[in-house]
């Protein structure tokens, strides 16, 4: 019986050097397995290993990232449309998504590749820029749409509609539409609910508001959420995917945003508990003292 997993494409964080030794350390784990390993041109001679061949990562039955979060983030997107599966070992700071460590590669990627692994889909978000009748820019998100100032000292004047229903009128610095994914990053900063990845859910989730009864919502997960920038004289402002592509907003401007077609795939050795993520990443239950947790 053939292996789920024949062709893997490999991506990397090219500019940290401990990402392309940890990807380095994979490839040589993974090269006397009887895989087809390739990745694009530049990684695959920075890597300069004869076991890797050239060609587009997306091509593959699986694909393996290594790099923080925002690896992941730009990985997902480009895979979620094409129905590649990912796997993201961590070579950042935090690591949500990345949550593999280094030092347990070798582990893993053997459960992950000997069929020993759970699936989880993350939906995605596409905001479109709506400029008087015509559509400006468009994009995708897997963590959050942002709206917010680009002026230092300076509020946001804008409203929200739910499925076409007016919610509210907001001076902030901005507003966050997060993802279920997205709630542990910019949102849980903003004061916003951690949703649990399995949820059908978005949290909307303003930033700084002036009226501190302005509180972050939680709709369904269908939700079609627009953000309508106010004609006056407010702040200059822009729209963010992900923290990674973002247009500059003007008066009348309307940001649509909408569940996305396909979901990420993304997959974790069997055993993956999104509750010790949590722990681990937020350091709940610990004694202060002795760092242990309870």
């Amino acid at each position: 019986m053939k292996p789920q997993f024949q062709r893997i494409g490999l991506i990397v964080k090219r500019r940290d050097p401990r990402a392309v030794e940890t990807l380095r350390a994979a490839v040589a784990h993974l090269a006397p397995r009887d895989l087809s390993l390739h990745a694009d041109g530049e990684t695959a001679a920075l890597l300069a290993n004869k076991a890797v061949g050239r060609g587009d990562p997306g091509d593959a039955d699986l694909v393996v990232a290594v790099g923080g979060d925002g690896t992941l983030l730009h990985s997902a997107r480009l895979l979620a449309p094409r129905k590649v599966p990912l796997v993201g070992i961590n070579a950042g700071r935090l690591g949500f998504l990345a949550d593999i460590r280094p030092e347990a590669l070798a582990t893993s990627l053997d459960a992950v590749l000997d069929g020993n692994y759970v699936e989880e889909p993350r939906a995605l978000l596409r905001a479109e820029l709506a400029r008087g009748n015509a559509d400006a820019w468009s994009g995708t998100a897997l963590n959050d749409v942002v709206v917010q100032k680009c002026d230092a000292g300076r509020m946001i004047e804008f409203e929200t509609h739910v499925n076409g229903n007016y919610v509210c009128s907001h001076r902030a610095d901005g507003i966050i539409i997060s993802t279920p994914t997205g709630s542990t990053a910019y949102a849980l900063s903003a004061g916003g609910p951690i949703l649990h990845p399995v949820l059908d859910a978005l949290a909307i989730v303003p930033i700084c508001p002036h009226t501190l009864s302005d509180r972050p919502i939680v709709v369904n997960g269908d939700a079609r959420i627009e953000i309508r920038m106010r004609h006056n004289e407010s702040a200059a402002a822009q729209v963010v995917l992900d923290g990674q592509d973002h247009a500059d907003l003007g008066a009348g401007d309307r940001v649509v945003i909408a569940r996305d077609g396909e979901p990420a795939r993304l997959l974790h050795p069997a055993g993956h508990d999104y509750f010790k993520v949590l722990r681990q990443k937020l350091h709940w239950g610990r004694d202060h003292e002795s760092g242990m947790e309870r």
